[in-house]
Formats: structure tokens, sequence, C-alpha cells
């Protein structure tokens, strides 16, 4: 574990814990830049495993944000695309101690603690240390007010002691359990966050204002804007050349997020499908990006990585080929606007 060194005019700490995943870690982090970019005598600590951080510590970032690290004592990336399960359970459960370890070493007081809403035991050690609470939610507020319901069910069907449609694994209850539990903590947190703008579910959103005693913020859309506007992270600029010779709206962009949980078998049909229709494509696949380029032919390319955004803003993609998480939704919707609507 590392400690923060910081300036004394420092007068605002935030300590930023996000959910290690890719889709909590990326919008608690472009919250974190908008926050840093405000006003400059703000620091954000911004926590990770160690695993993490040889991730995303070379990305580029204001130099008010700093990242401290804990141990690696959850399951590696690779183990939590096999075993979501162990994965979640060792983040509810492994977590909190070196987590306050951390906090007891940070030379600088904190201000307020930014929390993904599933590490609810967060908000447990802020309420014991008089820290304020923020619960950052990065999905969607309609999808917080579609779990209440099912929460809701799911404590009717536990009472009369069914069984539940959705799994008959004990597991996936006891993981559900958890979940339910972590979204019902947020009323212990001082503030609710929510990764929206008010006009875009503005009932919802007054719907939870009704609920809570507490203030509830739509804090934007958390998609990397910053990075798009002041070209930050040019990464291997490759596929981007690639795309710059392709003609307008004639590629389609194929990104299924970072937990997907098919076969090799699965993703060679995929591959022979995009190869027999001719179409143009760009494919994210992460870890199998030489074989299925083999495998794809020379129609189009696939990439370990790319800076989606900036992908999706580019006049030569046609059509988004997504597994529909909120990031992706809003970063989606954002491209859409600057080349006319996409499907």
């Amino acid at each position: 574990m590392n400690s923060v060194k910081v300036k004394p005019t420092m007068q605002c700490h935030v300590v930023a814990m996000p959910y290690p995943g890719r889709g909590h870690i990326n919008p608690m982090m472009n919250l974190c830049k908008v926050l840093a970019s405000k006003k400059k005598d703000i620091l954000v600590t911004f926590v990770v495993t160690e695993e993490w951080l040889s991730f995303i510590g070379s990305d580029p970032k204001p130099d008010n944000i700093r990242f401290s690290t804990i141990p690696n004592i959850i399951p590696s990336e690779l183990v939590r695309a096999a075993d979501i399960h162990s994965f979640f359970e060792a983040t509810m459960t492994k977590l909190e101690a070196p987590f306050v370890q951390l906090l007891d070493q940070l030379e600088l007081p904190v201000t307020v603690i930014i929390v993904d809403t599933v590490l609810s035991w967060v908000v447990g050690v802020g309420n014991r240390r008089n820290i304020p609470v923020a619960s950052l939610w990065t999905m969607s507020p309609s999808m917080f007010t579609t779990i209440q319901h099912i929460q809701a069910d799911f404590i009717s069907v536990k009472a009369k002691e069914r069984v539940v449609d959705t799994s008959h694994d004990q597991r996936v209850q006891q993981m559900l359990q958890r979940f339910f539990e972590a979204c019902s903590c947020v009323t212990k947190a001082q503030y609710l966050l929510l990764a929206s703008i008010y006009e875009l579910e503005s009932e919802t959103i007054d719907v939870l204002n009704s609920q809570f005693s507490f203030p509830v913020y739509a804090v934007g859309p958390t998609i990397p804007l910053l990075d798009l506007e002041e070209n930050m992270n040019p990464g291997n600029q490759n596929y981007l050349n690639w795309l710059d010779g392709q003609p307008r709206s004639s590629v389609l962009y194929i990104s299924m997020g970072s937990f997907l949980s098919i076969s090799s078998a699965q993703m060679d049909e995929i591959a022979i499908g995009l190869h027999d229709s001719g179409v143009r494509f760009l494919w994210v696949a992460r870890d199998e990006t030489c074989r299925l380029n083999e495998v794809c032919g020379d129609m189009g390319i696939v990439v370990p990585w790319c800076d989606q955004l900036k992908v999706l803003s580019h006049s030569s993609i046609g059509g988004f080929w997504s597994h529909c998480g909120w990031n992706s939704t809003k970063e989606e919707r954002c491209g859409s606007r600057q080349f006319g609507d996409r499907s």
C-alpha cells in the first residue's frame, strides 16, 4: 500500500473507491476528472487494487488526481471472467480492512468519500469516522428503481420459502442477496450521485429524491468527454488511422463489455458470421485478437482495446453491436449526435 504525499494548499480531499470492474472504474474516474478540473485545490485519491493500477496507472489524468493502491487480495480479472460469484463475494468481504488501513496512512484529512454503490461496506467505514459518503450509482437511475422492485419480490419469495426462477444456484442467490443489501445501504450514505442527467430520466430522479432524506444529484453522463476534447489519451492510433480510410457510416463497431461470458467456439461463430457478411467492422475482443483476426478476414480489424468514445464519434462508424451497458449506451448517444442517429 502507498500513501499520498500532498501539498499543504489542498483544501478538499476526496477519496474515490470504485468497484474493481471496467464499467465501474471508468465512470468513477470520469467524475473525478470533472471534479478535479473545477478547482485546483481539490485532491482526489483514487483507490485501486495493485492489479488495476497496472491496467490504468499510465493513463493521463490531472495532477490533482493520484492513485493509491490496496493489495491484490481479490481474484484477478481473469478469475472474475470465469467465476463472477467468487469475485463479487471477495469484493464484499476482503477489501474493507486494507481500505481502512489506507485511510489511516493518508496525510491529508478526508473531506468526503465517493464510493461505488455496490461497495456498501464503505458507507459504514465513513459513518464510523464521521466522514460524509457519497454513493455513486454507475448504472441508470431507472435501473436503481427497477432493482428496488425486484428486491421486494425477492424478499417476498424468500419469505414464502419458494425457489426463485432466475437461478437454481445457491451462489447466485447469495450474490443477489448481497447486491440487494448494498442497494439498501444507500439510505445510510449522505449523498446519492446518479451517472445521468436530469432531463434524461427526470421522473425517475424525482422519485428517488422523494425517497431519500439526503441530496440526490444527477452528476452527468460520466463519460470521458474531457479526454475527447483535450486529446489526453492518444494511445495506439492504428485503429483510428484504419477508420480514417473507411467510407462514411460503413463500419460496424463491436464491443460487448469487459465481462463477456461466452466460449471460444461462440466467438468463432461471431467471427465467421462477420467474415461471411462482408461488412466492415472494428471489434474489441481483448485476449483473442490474433486468432480472431485470422478467422474474420480482411474486411475489418480486431483489437484488444480502443478509445470507445473516439471510435463512436468517428464519421466512418455506422452501427454499434453492444452489450447495452449503461456507459456504452451513453457514449453511443454522444457519438451519434455528431454524425446523425445510428443503430
